[in-house]
């Protein structure tokens, strides 16, 4: 175990150097940028161990990995976001433990995720998951609505009880034109973030970078980087 928290430690002061390097580049602050660590398919322990080490903010894909995962970890001053696509017949379980949603593309999830944190009685940060891989009205191979699909989302999220309008979310495109250039997939969102403010003032989380991206994600101007890889080290393969 001492062994893995000096690798998680290690890893952490590496991005950590790397944002606040980006940071500088772009001509920020780094406490303009909050590092979201990726922890699916990582046990709780190390999820524990990054919390000792001060890490804030965690994200998971998976409610099956998630939710036994999160019930550990409840002593830990932790928010959790889910940043996978998110079936409605496992929300129940993910507004137990998520504190942000990060992927929600259609009003059907709006609606399910509202009945029950109204039922739980607690309020579910929201992010608009946009697909810059899609049409102006179309849905992302990953997930997430096009560009013309966020207002009247927003609006959705906006007004559903039990529900917080936080911002907005990517993942860089594999196809289309902005495939390989992240840089203006990242500039892109901050143009629509830009415009969804104009209605939505408070809806100023931009969640967009990973691990091999995430300096271009800086320069744009994301609030948020999700890391996992550079931070956990490469994946197991499954199967």
């Amino acid at each position: 175990m001492t062994d893995r928290k000096g690798e998680l430690a290690a890893n952490l002061v590496k991005v950590e150097e790397r944002i606040a390097a980006a940071c500088v580049a772009a001509g920020r602050k780094r406490e303009e940028v909050t590092l979201i660590v990726v922890t699916k398919t990582y046990p709780a322990s190390d999820v524990r161990i990054l919390s000792e080490l001060g890490v804030r903010h965690v994200a998971e894909n998976r409610d099956q990995d998630a939710a036994p995962k999160a019930a550990e970890c409840t002593d830990l001053p932790l928010a959790w976001h889910f940043v996978g696509q998110l079936q409605t017949n496992k929300v129940r379980s993910v507004v137990g433990y998520a504190d942000v949603v990060q992927s929600v593309d259609r009003s059907k999830l709006v609606t399910a995720l509202s009945k029950e944190a109204v039922r739980v009685g607690r309020e579910v940060g929201c992010l608009i998951q946009v697909a810059l891989d899609a049409g102006e009205g179309g849905r992302g191979e990953r997930g997430g609505v096009g560009p013309g699909g966020i207002e009247e989302l927003a609006d959705l999220v906006a007004d559903a009880p039990g529900l917080r309008l936080d911002g907005l979310m990517t993942v860089a495109p594999l196809t289309g034109e902005y495939a390989g250039h992240q840089q203006a997939a990242f500039e892109r969102l901050m143009d629509l973030s830009t415009d969804l403010r104009r209605a939505h003032p408070a809806a100023n989380m931009v969640s967009a970078g990973m691990s091999a991206d995430l300096e271009q994600a800086v320069a744009a101007g994301a609030t948020h980087v999700r890391v996992g890889t550079a931070v956990l080290g490469v994946r197991p393969r499954l199967g």
